[in-house]
């Protein structure tokens, strides 16, 4: 028995060297200390010994799993002090290290073209308002001289919430807003968020973003709407833009117009961009209709003023060349890094 003692110690010890993770420690204790271990094992063959020999080796275990127990808590700690020290280590941190610069994302193409236009009028002396989203049947279509049986109020081409409440189909609403709070001179860009019902396509989306221009003064003509769309026109396109005015119609205006440029890829050559006509479309104008003016208590007879509709959408797309709409509203990434720092990479 006293050779057994001996020789498990031997074991115990040897093996309990060669471990180096807490869960084969765990392990080693309970398989020679646990309730059914190999000491344990040890005390239960006791019964075989001669009476006068019980005590002296029941004394020789005892001593064994003292020695046992100390040697397991010894390793225990310095076990738990090496993985200590190696977790320490690597997560070392040398301070003189100059920080790690986190990515900055870039502003969305549709913010770059609304600021860029947002500066361009405002150094020409406009005015920067806002309206609301949802608006009434008043100020989206009557203030603005669209009777009640004009096809734009058609279900199919508005978003109606109540009978006299929509999602605005035009930022003009904010002009008509304007237009009571204010007294003349007025002169005032409206950039925003409207609603159309209408298929989704590579060209055309439900949602989409306006800018409208106002200017309402004495002695207003075509001549100042034709030199303020120039002006713009070259800010954006380049010194060299041609604008063109073409006969047209909208309710709130009279004269209308709609607007071409110079094709911007061609020169007014002639190429796939323009179909091959020199131009391009980018916005409808006209002079104020006097209906409307009247309408929100400015005299027509003593103020005149001309009005204009950006399509943001569609001056981003040419802009930056971007082929499809959608890409301006999905989110992707990989579409927006290319506009990482406020310009196309």
């Amino acid at each position: 028995m006293r050779e057994k003692v001996d020789q498990l110690r031997q074991t115990a010890l040897e093996s309990l060297k060669q471990l180096h993770q807490p869960q084969d420690l765990e392990n080693w204790r309970v398989r020679l200390l646990g309730k059914k271990g190999e000491l344990t094992e040890l005390l239960r063959g006791m019964g075989a010994l001669p009476a006068e020999e019980r005590p002296r080796v029941g004394q020789l275990v005892n001593e064994l799993r003292a020695q046992l127990e100390n040697a397991f808590a010894e390793k225990q700690k310095a076990l738990q002090n090496e993985l200590r020290r190696i977790k320490l280590q690597a997560e070392t941190l040398d301070v003189t290290l100059p920080g790690r610069a986190a990515p900055v994302g870039g502003r969305h193409p549709l913010t770059l073209v609304q600021e860029d236009l947002c500066d361009i009028f405002q150094s020409m002396g406009f005015d920067v308002v806002d309206g609301p989203e949802i608006e009434t049947d008043h100020y989206n279509f009557e203030a603005l001289n669209v009777p009640a049986d004009h096809p734009a109020r058609d279900m199919q081409d508005t978003f109606y919430l109540t009978d006299t409440l929509l999602l605005r189909t035009q930022t003009s609403a904010a002009q008509i807003r304007t237009m009571e709070s204010r007294k003349p001179p007025i002169r005032i860009v409206c950039p925003g968020r409207v609603f159309r019902a209408d298929e989704v396509d590579a060209t055309h989306s439900p949602v989409f973003h306006q800018m409208e221009g106002l200017v309402v003064d004495k002695g207003i003509t075509m001549c100042d709407l034709k030199g303020v769309l120039e002006q713009f026109a070259r800010e954006i396109y380049g010194p060299e833009t041609k604008v063109r005015f073409r006969p047209s119609f909208f309710p709130f205006t009279e004269p209308s117009v709609e607007v071409d440029v110079s094709c911007s890829a061609c020169g007014g050559k002639g190429c796939r961009v323009c179909k091959g006509s020199g131009w391009i479309e980018i916005l409808g104008a006209g002079m104020v209709h006097p209906r409307v003016l009247a309408g929100c208590g400015i005299d027509p007879e003593v103020y005149s003023g001309f009005a204009f509709g950006i399509g943001l959408d569609r001056l981003a797309t040419t802009r930056y060349k971007i082929s499809d709409i959608r890409l301006l509203f999905e989110d992707d990434v990989r579409f927006l890094a290319q506009f990482e720092g406020g310009k196309q990479v």
